[in-house]
This record gives structure tokens, C-alpha cells and sequence, in this order.
């Protein structure tokens, strides 16, 4: 099975998973923790470098106050209760989006699990929270233009690598395969402009139904899949006999 060096996966479905049951939407919630958490320990078993989960959006902080504070306070439950599997497994906690936005419990509970974890060199899990990638390149993009008009940077020297670096994921490498659950066609304001030569899987299956099977077929799927970056299948074949 080929692996990608850095997956990413759009959890969605919860809320559509507990509506289906009749059941209340946190519920649902609950279950894509779990969920998480067994596609994580999955991926570092099969050895995924980087794992980037979309946890939470800046558009999210428009639902309701009350799913808002339920969603956070799950967030602080899960990080806490899983720092040891963390530890034990050598995985790295790393968080990109605005996480000033985040209630102060969460902050420290983040910035503590990302300091204990900090040596843990196994596998590399990235949460996404509060995040929106036109925020990220406006911040990127305002971040070089103040380097510029204190003389530290020459606009003309400005290329895609020097934009990647004022980027927040800046020391991981592109994703390669992006997962989407749920069916819904699109990436929603996710990695906007990492995920230019991703492979996209996208599954009807709801987040918290995605289990190991699931994962195996869209690998599967990617390892199916002829990566060009704009060259010729020609082309590729010529340059790995060379």
C-alpha cells in the first residue's frame, strides 16, 4: 500500500450522522471523536508522516452558542485524555488557524499537550482550529508586505517558496491526499493553497461511520492514482528509468 507522506481529512457528517438517529447533534460529535482518535492510531500504525485533522472552522464560530461551547469543551476533554497515547505513540501535537479565538482553558490545554509532545518524532498530527485558509494567506500575505516596507524583503524576490514559508504550515510538507467525508464536494475554505497537487478522495460515508476499512479504500485509492503535476504519464515514466 503506497502511503502519502502527508494526508489531510475533512471530518464531516456529525451533525447529519446524530439528525439521521433522531439523536442530539453533540452526540454526534461525541462519536467523531472516537472516530478520530481510531483513524489517528491507524495512520501512525501504517506510518503516516503528517496528519492534518480540519477540527474546527472560522466559519463554526457562527453555529450556536451552545454547540460552540459544547464543541470546545469536548476539544479540551480530548486533548487531555489523550496526551499519554500521544506520548506513548511518539506522535507530535501541532495546531494552525487563529487559536487566540479559542476559550483560554483550551489555549493551555493546547500549548501544553504541544509542549509535552514537542520530541515525539513518529508522526506529526496537525489540528485545524479556528482555521480559514483565505485568513491564512491574507496574514501570510500581510506578514511580507511589512518585511517589505521595513527593508527586510525585496518584492522581487518574492516566489511560491517564499509564500510557503509565511505560511502556518511552513515546516510540513504539502498534503498529498486529502479525504472528505459525507459526499460534499468541495474543501471549504481547507489548505487552500496547500492542497494545489493534492489527490482528492471523496467518500458519502459520515465522519463518524469512517472507520479502518474506509481508510484502507481511499489509500487504496490513492495508490492507484498517477501523480503528473501537470507533466505527461510519458513523461513520468521517462524520468524514472532516468
Amino acid at each position: 500500500m503506497r502511503i502519502p507522506e502527508h494526508l489531510a481529512i475533512i471530518m464531516d457528517g456529525n451533525g447529519r450522522w446524530a439528525e439521521q438517529r433522531n439523536l442530539p447533534r453533540m452526540l454526534g460529535h461525541h462519536h467523531g471523536v472516537e472516530t478520530a482518535k481510531v483513524i489517528i492510531e491507524e495512520c501512525r500504525r501504517l506510518r503516516v508522516p503528517y496528519l492534518t485533522l480540519y477540527a474546527f472552522s472560522s466559519e463554526n464560530w457562527g453555529r450556536p452558542d451552545e454547540e460552540v461551547d459544547a464543541l470546545m469543551s469536548l476539544l479540551n476533554t480530548f486533548l487531555e485524555r489523550e496526551l499519554q497515547s500521544l506520548l506513548t505513540h511518539r506522535i507530535r501535537l501541532n495546531v494552525i488557524g487563529s487559536i487566540r479565538r479559542l476559550p483560554a482553558p483550551v489555549r493551555e490545554t493546547l500549548v501544553q499537550t504541544m509542549e509535552r509532545t514537542a520530541s515525539n518524532r513518529d508522526m506529526v498530527l496537525t489540528l485545524a482550529l479556528s482555521y480559514g485558509a483565505r485568513d491564512e494567506i491574507v496574514e501570510a500575505a500581510r506578514m511580507l508586505a511589512h518585511d517589505a516596507v521595513a527593508g527586510l524583503l525585496d518584492p522581487s524576490e518574492i516566489d511560491e517558496k517564499t509564500f510557503s514559508n509565511a505560511l502556518q504550515t511552513a515546516d510540513m510538507p504539502d498534503p498529498d491526499f486529502l479525504i472528505r467525508t459525507s459526499g460534499e464536494m468541495r474543501i471549504s475554505n481547507f489548505l487552500l493553497w496547500q492542497l494545489a497537487y493534492a489527490e482528492i478522495y471523496v467518500t458519502p460515508v459520515l465522519w463518524p461511520d469512517f472507520g479502518v476499512v474506509d481508510l484502507h479504500q481511499a489509500l487504496a485509492e490513492f495508490g492507484r492514482r498517477e501523480r503528473r503535476y501537470g507533466l505527461t504519464g510519458g513523461q513520468l515514466q521517462h524520468e524514472t528509468r532516468e
